[in-house]
């Protein structure tokens, strides 16, 4: 397994970042403070060095440090199999995000090349109990982590979809325009379909291979339209065609690959886990993102970079203490927040360990350990 790590974090105007440099040696990364002084930002920075809205799905403009609004820029130095790279995320004010790979400008697929990041946040911690949206992204974050073009395709069948949902809107009865965008759906369709599969093949032999203290989960979709998941170009060319006339009744298209739910269950007890207790949710949870890593390095040959956000939220002393070991075990670059070094005790002498606090809206970062 090939070493990955970031050796050179630097923050510019980044939220309540105006300049903010961590130099890294390897070990996994403590940041703690209390509430609002940026923690989850530095994270947030991370995560906009892979493809994507970042850990908080947000506009690239709303991450600018006002009020100065000069854009942003997150930098930093990768060592990965065995070479090094420079890589940077940045913005101007009123410009697209621009991603630059030593020193040459580059698309943001590029990234998912050199090195994967995958997060644990606290608004996750409801992923059971909330709407399918919210597990869907979760299924996808999870599916593009390992097939990097799969954000690619959700774009160009979301592009589709709406010109379509235009049609059915405005009940437009040409059907060679309503072919020509089901052939594109259909296209990118199955792509999808199948790259969720795969990628939850992958997971289920991670989590069975498992020896982690943490839950065994089983994953599987569910189509909330139809028992069939249409897993192929023609299927689901027909399925849309089938489908129409109810489409053009509800204005929208009913059935496809985001009509889908992502259902997990606690194998021990043979539970939905949307019925389990707090901490057993933040528990399958961190079983799925572990299973994640451990299939991103028999696929990628290196531990993605782990971003986990208040981390020991619902989770007692063993399970924290269970997912140290499983960190370590990894051996992967993992980066995690909470209120007080306290909660990171344990691991101090194996972690470096940063405190952040927050004047006049100025975040400052200062090694501790």
């Amino acid at each position: 397994m090939s070493e990955l790590r970031l050796t050179d974090v630097r923050l510019s105007h980044f939220r309540s970042h105006l300049d903010s440099r961590l130099i890294l040696d390897g070990r996994p990364i403590v940041l703690y403070g209390s509430n609002g002084s940026g923690k989850t930002n530095v994270l947030e920075a991370i995560s906009m060095l892979s493809p994507g809205r970042g850990l908080r799905n947000s506009k690239v403009t709303d991450m600018i440090k006002t009020p100065e609004v000069v854009g942003w820029k997150v930098s930093a130095a990768l060592s990965s199999m065995g070479s090094q790279s420079s890589i940077e995320s940045r913005i101007e004010p009123s410009a697209n995000r621009i991603v630059i790979i030593d020193g040459k400008i580059v698309p943001q697929l590029a990234l998912g090349k050199l090195f994967r990041v995958i997060w644990l946040v606290p608004t996750m911690d409801r992923l059971w109990v909330d709407g399918s949206e919210s597990r869907r992204r979760f299924l996808d974050r999870l599916t593009n982590s390992l097939r990097p073009t799969h954000g690619s395709l959700l774009l160009k069948y979301e592009k589709a979809m709406r010109e379509r949902n235009f049609l059915l809107r405005e009940g437009v009865g040409d059907l060679t325009w309503y072919r020509a965008l089901e052939d594109q759906m259909a296209s990118a369709g199955a792509e999808i379909v199948n790259n969720r599969a795969d990628v939850l093949n992958k997971l289920a032999s991670a989590i069975s291979s498992s020896e982690s203290e943490f839950p065994e989960a089983d994953l599987f979709v569910q189509n909330l339209t139809d028992e069939y998941l249409f897993d192929t170009v023609e299927d689901l060319r027909e399925a849309f065609e089938k489908y129409r006339q109810k489409d053009i009744k509800a204005g929208r298209t009913l059935i496809g690959p985001h009509r889908i739910d992502l259902l997990v269950r606690y194998k021990e007890k043979d539970m939905d886990a949307k019925y389990c207790s707090t901490g057993e949710q933040k528990a399958l949870l961190i079983s799925i993102i572990l299973a994640n890593a451990r299939a991103i390095i028999k696929e990628f040959g290196s531990p993605p970079i782990i971003l986990l956000d208040e981390i020991s939220a619902h989770l007692d002393k063993k399970r924290q203490s269970d997912l140290y070991a499983e960190i370590l075990t990894l051996k992967a670059q993992a980066w995690m927040t909470g209120t007080g070094s306290e909660l990171f005790k344990e691991i101090e002498d194996v972690s470096q360990q940063f405190s952040i606090s927050q004047t006049a809206g100025y975040s400052s970062v200062v090694q501790v350990k």
